[in-house]
C-alpha cells in the first residue's frame, strides 16, 4: 500500500487563554523543508457546542472500521476558503466518507487565505470536544504549518503521521458518486430523530431499503419508486449523536445503487454528509468509475492552469470553465476526471456545484492512483498485445487482448456498454469503473480512429 508521509509541529489541542478556549488544529508540511506558520483561518465559533458535536461525529467515523483487517487512521482533511471550512474524512475501512461543513453562519473570524491541510485528530483532541459546554466560547485556529529540527544550536520537533492514498483514491470516487445522486427522501426533524429507531438490531447482513410508509421511516428488504438501497445500512448507527439535533435530512443515492447519502441540516450554517458505499466489503478506494474520462492525456500544462485558477472550496462549474476557455464537452470531462484524480475536486449535494480542495497539486498521481489505467497503456507498448479483429454493427468493435496466459474477448464502442471475458469484468459487470483490457482496447479503437 502506498503511503505520504505528514509531519506536524505539535498535537491538535484545545487551549485556554484570556480570550476563553482556542481549538487549535495542526496542519502537515508535506515537505519536511517547509517551516513557518500559515493560517487559513482564525475567529470564535458561533455555535461551539454544536460545531464540537459534527467534529465528534468526524472522529467517530474515522475510528470507525467494518473491515476487520482494516488500519485505524485519525486524519481528516480541512479546506478552508470562500467563507466556509469543509471537515472531510473516511472510515478506516475506506467505505464510509463524512463530511462536516461549516459555513458563513458558524464562524466569526478572519479567513487569511486558502488552503487545504490534514488535521491530526489526537486522543486528548476527541476528549477536549466532548468537554465543551453549550455556551463555551471556543476560537478556532487551522493552518500552523511549521517543523522543528533538533541540532547543536537549537531543537526541532516534528509529528509524523502517515496518510494512506487510498485516501486520495477515496476522495475521486466518493465526488464521482455524489455528483451522480438525485435526491430521494426528505426527512423532517422528527423523521430524522427516530430514523435509527427502525433499523434492525445488530449487524444488518444483507442490503436493505429505506422508505417511508407514510410519516414513518423504515427499512425493508424490498424497495419502491422512491426508496433507497442502503448496503450495510448498520453504518447509519455512526449519526446517532447528530440526528437528535437536526433540523431535517435529504437522502440520496445513484441511479445505479452504487452509492447512498445523508445530509443533516443542523442549522447555524452547520451541515453534515455521510456517504456509504454499496456494501460493508467495499471501499470508495477500489472504485474506478471515472477511469474512461481519463483515456487521454491532458496536457500537464493545461492541469497545472486550471489547479492555478481556483482557490479552496471555491464552486468549480465545468460547464461554465468550458464555455469561458472554449472547451469541448470531452475535454472539459477528462479534466474535472484528472482533476478529481488528484483528489482536487469534491462534490456539494446541497448547491449541486463541484468545490475545489488545495491539495498538492501532483499529476503523477493520475496514473499511481490508477494502476489499471496505467496497466491498459502498458498493454499498448506491445503492437500485438492488443488487436482489432472486426467492425460490427453500431459501430461495436471486437479485439483480443493479451492477459496472463490467455486472450481476452473485449467488445467496445458503439451505444452498448464496453464488455469483457476476464475475471473483472465477470465479477463486477462493469459496476466498478471497466478492467485494463477494454482500456486498452478503447485506446487502440480511438487512436485507430483518428489515424
Amino acid at each position: 500500500m502506498s503511503e505520504t508521509t505528514f509531519a506536524y509541529a505539535q498535537p491538535s489541542a484545545l487551549t485556554t487563554g484570556a480570550e476563553g478556549q482556542a481549538l487549535q488544529l495542526a496542519a502537515y508540511a508535506e515537505n519536511a523543508h517547509i517551516s513557518g506558520a500559515a493560517c487559513f483561518f482564525r475567529g470564535q465559533l458561533r455555535d461551539s457546542w454544536l460545531t464540537a458535536r459534527g467534529l465528534t461525529t468526524l472522529a467517530k467515523v474515522v475510528a470507525s472500521r467494518f473491515v476487520s483487517q482494516a488500519a485505524v487512521l485519525r486524519d481528516p482533511i480541512v479546506t478552508a476558503g470562500a467563507g466556509q471550512l469543509r471537515f472531510e474524512a473516511f472510515s478506516s475501512c475506506n467505505g464510509v466518507y463524512a463530511r462536516l461543513d461549516l459555513g458563513p453562519t458558524a464562524l466569526d473570524g478572519e479567513f487569511v487565505q486558502s488552503g487545504t491541510t490534514n488535521v491530526d485528530f489526537n486522543e486528548p483532541m476527541v476528549n477536549a470536544l466532548s468537554r465543551i459546554g453549550r455556551t463555551e466560547p471556543v476560537r478556532l485556529s487551522v493552518g500552523q504549518q511549521e517543523v522543528i529540527l533538533e541540532r547543536a544550536a537549537g531543537h526541532v520537533t516534528e509529528r509524523k503521521v502517515t496518510l494512506p492514498e487510498r485516501w486520495v483514491k477515496g476522495l475521486t470516487a466518493a465526488q464521482g458518486y455524489l455528483a451522480q445522486m438525485d435526491e430521494k427522501l426528505r426527512l423532517t426533524r422528527t423523521q430524522a430523530a427516530q430514523l435509527l429507531h427502525a433499523l434492525p438490531a445488530g449487524t444488518i447482513k444483507t442490503d436493505m431499503y429505506m422508505l417511508l410508509r407514510g410519516p414513518r421511516v423504515v427499512f425493508a428488504p424490498m424497495g419502491g419508486p422512491s426508496s433507497v438501497l442502503v448496503g450495510g445500512a448498520h453504518r447509519l448507527r455512526l449519526l446517532d449523536g447528530l440526528l437528535p439535533l437536526s433540523q431535517g435530512a435529504r437522502v440520496y443515492a445513484t441511479p445505479d445503487d452504487q452509492a447512498s447519502a445523508i445530509v443533516l441540516d443542523l442549522g447555524g450554517g452547520h451541515e453534515f454528509l455521510l456517504a456509504l458505499s454499496a456494501g460493508v466489503n467495499r471501499g470508495f478506494s477500489g472504485e474506478g468509475t471515472q477511469l474512461g474520462a481519463m483515456l487521454d492525456e491532458l496536457p500537464a500544462e493545461w492541469l497545472a492552469g486550471a489547479n492555478n485558477l481556483f482557490r479552496g472550496n471555491e464552486v468549480f462549474n465545468p460547464t461554465l470553465f468550458g464555455l469561458e476557455h472554449d472547451l469541448a464537452p470531452a475535454t472539459v470531462e477528462r479534466l474535472c476526471a484528472s482533476l478529481s484524480a488528484m483528489g482536487l475536486l469534491g462534490f456539494d449535494l446541497s448547491t449541486n456545484q463541484y468545490f475545489y480542495r488545495r491539495l498538492p497539486f501532483k499529476t503523477d498521481r493520475i496514473l499511481r492512483l490508477n494502476p489499471r489505467l496505467k496497466s491498459a497503456r502498458t498493454l499498448l507498448d506491445t503492437a500485438d498485445d492488443v488487436q482489432l479483429m472486426s467492425l460490427g454493427s453500431g459501430g461495436r468493435t471486437e479485439a483480443r487482448v493479451r492477459g496472463t496466459g490467455v486472450w481476452h474477448t473485449v467488445l467496445v464502442g458503439g451505444a452498448e456498454p464496453p464488455r469483457c471475458t476476464c475475471q473483472w469484468y465477470s465479477s463486477h459487470q462493469g459496476e466498478r469503473g471497466v478492467c485494463k483490457h477494454v482500456l486498452a482496447a478503447q485506446l487502440r479503437f480511438e487512436a485507430k480512429q483518428a489515424a
